[in-house]
C-alpha cells in the first residue's frame, strides 16, 4: 500500500492515516490511490466495526496537491480522481469518523464531510462552507459545530481522546446491528433526488483551467496575494 495511507486495526477499530505532513496531507495522485486501497481492503476485513480516518503532523488535509496541479498546468483536471475517491468512502461499510484535529481546506474539508461523523478541534479551521466560498476565509472549531458541519469539537489536546472515546462507543455495538444501520444511511443517501449539474461541472472545469486559476495556485505557492483578470 502507498506510504501516503498508513492503516491500521486494533479492538476492532481501524485508523486510516493520511501521511504526508511535510504538505500538510494535501493529496496527490498516489494519496488517492492509496486512500482508496484502503477502504477497498477494510470492506473486506471482518475485524473491523469502524474506522477513523485522521492526519499525520499539524494538518488533517489541505485539500489538492498545488505543486502538482501546477506542474500539470491545469491541463487534466483532478476532480473525478477526488469524487471516486470520496464517494468510496462514503460507501464503507463501517461507520466512519474524522478526526479534524487540524486545518481541512476544500478537499480535506470534503473528505471529512463525507465521512458519517466528525470531531474537531476547535483550534482547526474548515473551509467549504458558503462563508469560504463567498470570502475565501474558512471557519473554527465552534463555528463548524453552530452550523452543523461536525457532530462533537473539544480543546486541540483533546481531540483524540474524545474521537479514540467515540470509536469504541460505536465498536462495543452488535456487528450485525452497526452494519444495518449503516446500509439504512446509505439507502437514504442513495435515495436523494439528483441535481442536474452538467452546466455547473463545465463551469467549475472552465475556472480550474483558467489563467486565474493558475495565478491563483502560484500565489499561495509563493505566498503573495494574487493578482486575478477575470480570465
Amino acid at each position: 500500500m502507498s506510504d501516503e495511507i498508513l492503516t491500521a486495526v486494533a479492538d476492532s477499530i481501524a485508523t486510516v492515516t493520511l501521511n504526508r505532513p511535510a504538505q500538510r496531507n494535501a493529496m496527490n495522485g498516489a494519496m488517492l490511490t492509496g486512500l482508496r486501497a484502503a477502504f477497498d481492503d477494510l470492506e473486506t476485513r471482518g475485524d473491523v466495526r469502524v474506522v477513523v480516518v485522521r492526519g499525520a503532523g499539524p494538518a488533517f488535509c489541505a485539500g489538492m496537491d498545488l505543486k502538482e496541479m501546477e506542474a500539470r498546468g491545469g491541463a487534466r483536471d483532478p476532480e473525478g480522481d477526488v469524487v471516486a475517491v470520496l464517494q468510496r468512502v462514503e460507501r464503507s461499510r463501517h461507520p466512519t469518523i474524522a478526526v479534524v484535529h487540524g486545518d481541512a481546506i476544500a478537499g480535506g474539508c470534503e473528505l471529512a464531510l463525507h465521512c458519517d461523523l466528525r470531531v474537531m478541534a476547535e483550534t482547526a479551521r474548515i473551509a467549504q462552507t458558503r462563508h469560504l466560498l463567498f470570502t475565501g476565509r474558512p471557519v473554527d472549531g465552534r463555528r463548524a459545530y453552530e452550523i452543523g458541519m461536525v457532530h462533537q469539537v473539544v480543546a486541540a489536546a483533546e481531540v483524540e481522546a474524545a474521537a479514540a472515546a467515540l470509536a469504541r462507543t460505536i465498536a462495543a455495538n452488535a456487528p450485525l446491528a452497526l452494519a444495518g444501520m449503516k446500509q439504512v444511511v446509505l439507502r437514504a443517501v442513495a435515495a436523494r433526488l439528483p441535481v442536474a449539474h452538467d452546466d455547473l461541472d463545465a463551469a467549475a472545469l472552465r475556472a480550474r483551467q483558467s489563467a486565474d486559476a493558475g495565478e491563483g495556485r502560484r500565489a499561495m505557492l509563493e505566498k503573495r496575494t494574487p493578482r486575478f483578470r477575470g480570465e
